[in-house]
């Protein structure tokens, strides 16, 4: 408010200029879709763009994979499988490239050997010794070569087969290919220059729309909350300068006045904020739809963009959990490209031949005389990588779930022990000792049984204390 009592309220260009554009396009309505460089705005500006696009693959990673090599020395084996999956940053490259496939509807990933052709197999069997970059391409990068075909009688029918970059061409073993949703017959998509994916945003162009506007009406009320209302008795029709410079010390007077000071104004005047009231009940309902249209629109759970509704209550916050946990279960099945091109590089490089001949040397039993290619393919096909429980259950609930466990599997010993022959009897010991050895949070030391001294093994006979050889 200025000294002439005018209110005035400004609306800068604070917002990014294709932002602004989005929210002044009536070219959007429900339908609309997306173009390229749009979709690269709402990813880069808009504030839902990025938990969109980022959200599932960041909470799909918030776990990590437990990873089992059975017949092998298995603690090796992951330690260094672990160790060069963080070193070539493979879980920050598939994040980045599941990220830009719901952006834009299609992504690639290639691996490039330094000075080595793009258009040759990927050599599996030297790339323990190369260097090499992990490219992540956006539909731009590959426009041209994803369009897909629409052929129905073509092998090559909606398959993407090869991408070209700049004129050259990946071989396929070089590259990965990551969609968003399935294509569909003769559906072109905008945002990805193919007969591909589609768009994340695509169903949510409008509600997103209507959310700018959203946070353009929270702007309007952070400026209004804290406007004061001054009820002033008017002056006369005839007024001088006197009079008009001793109202404007009035106001600057209520202006400037904080906690601890007095301001005084006559019995028929007052001072009050500006009632608000009436804005909340509609300004919320509206935002809470507009995310919840949101939500639907990219088939996700609600509560990942709106975190509000996990702190409702207990049930409520249970069943929510629920839903976001079978949502992130189905979207790892949609990493599951990604995770075994890696796989497959990760264990070439991580179980190098180097590597192997320390472990001959620290096991030269098992694996002295076992050539390399007969080692490092046993453990490839015994290779296993599996997602722990979304819903992770505290350290009381699973150890009383070990116990039930360890309970059932010590009944089914003591049932079968007594009708065992020595051997049976030590193969059952060790089954127990490996039941046992699983409990992890019950144990933390092995137990170890030689099936063959304990197969051999014949018990002393003892007296029991109180008794005599005559009493027996």
């Amino acid at each position: 408010v200025d000294d002439g009592g005018q209110a005035q309220l400004g609306i800068g260009n604070q917002l990014p200029t294709d932002l602004i554009s989005m929210l002044s396009a009536n070219s959007i309505q429900p339908g609309s879709e997306p173009s390229y460089q749009l979709c690269k705005t709402i990813f880069a500006y808009h504030p839902i763009g990025l938990v969109l696009a980022q959200a599932p693959c960041q909470m799909a990673q918030s776990q990590k994979r437990e990873i089992s090599i059975e017949g092998s020395p298995e603690r090796e084996l992951q330690e260094a499988f672990a160790k060069e999956w963080k070193s070539i940053k493979a879980d920050k490259h598939i994040r980045h490239t599941a990220t830009l496939a719901r952006v834009y509807g299609i992504a690639s990933l290639a691996v490039i050997e330094q000075s080595g052709s793009t258009e040759t197999p990927l050599n599996l069997d030297t790339i323990a010794k190369k260097d090499l970059a992990f490219n992540i391409l956006d539909p731009l990068n590959t426009a041209g070569s994803l369009v897909l075909n629409q052929n129905p009688n073509d092998f090559e029918y909606m398959k993407p087969i090869y991408i070209r970059v700049g004129g050259k061409i990946y071989h396929s073993s070089r590259t990965v290919v990551v969609m968003n949703e399935q294509p569909i017959y003769i559906e072109w998509s905008n945002s990805a220059f193919g007969f591909v994916g589609r768009s994340v945003y695509q169903r949510s162009l409008f509600p997103m729309k209507s959310f700018l506007q959203t946070m353009i009406t929270d702007d309007a009320v952070a400026q209004k909350a804290a406007l004061l209302v001054a009820k002033l008795k008017a002056p006369g029709s005839i007024i001088d300068q006197q009079a008009r410079n001793w109202f404007g010390f009035k106001r600057q007077a209520i202006k400037g006045a904080v906690t601890g000071n007095v301001v005084s104004v006559g019995i028929d005047e007052s001072i009050e904020s500006i009632d608000l009231k009436n804005l909340r009940d509609a300004a919320e309902f509206s935002r809470e739809n507009i995310l919840k249209n949101i939500a639907t629109a990219a088939g996700m759970p609600a509560t990942i963009i709106n975190k509000e509704t996990l702190t409702a209550g207990f049930g409520e916050g249970e069943n929510d959990m629920k839903l976001i946990a079978q949502f992130i279960d189905d979207y790892r099945i949609e990493l599951d490209p990604l995770y075994d091109f890696f796989d497959l590089i990760v264990q070439r490089r991580a179980w190098s031949e180097d590597f192997y001949a320390s472990l001959q040397r620290k096991y030269p039993e098992q694996y002295g005389g076992v050539p390399y290619e007969t080692a490092f393919f046993a453990w490839k096909n015994a290779f296993k990588a599996t997602w722990p429980n979304f819903l992770t259950e505290p350290d009381s609930k699973k150890a009383e779930g070990e116990n039930n466990i360890l309970k059932a599997a010590i009944g089914v010993y003591e049932a079968l022990a007594p009708t065992l022959d020595p051997e049976n009897r030590a193969v059952a010991a060790s089954w127990l000792a490996d039941v046992i050895n699983d409990r992890k949070i019950m144990f933390s030391s092995q137990l170890v049984i030689d099936e063959e001294a304990m197969a051999k093994f014949v018990p002393d006979t003892f007296t029991p204390v109180g008794k005599s050889e005559s009493d027996e």
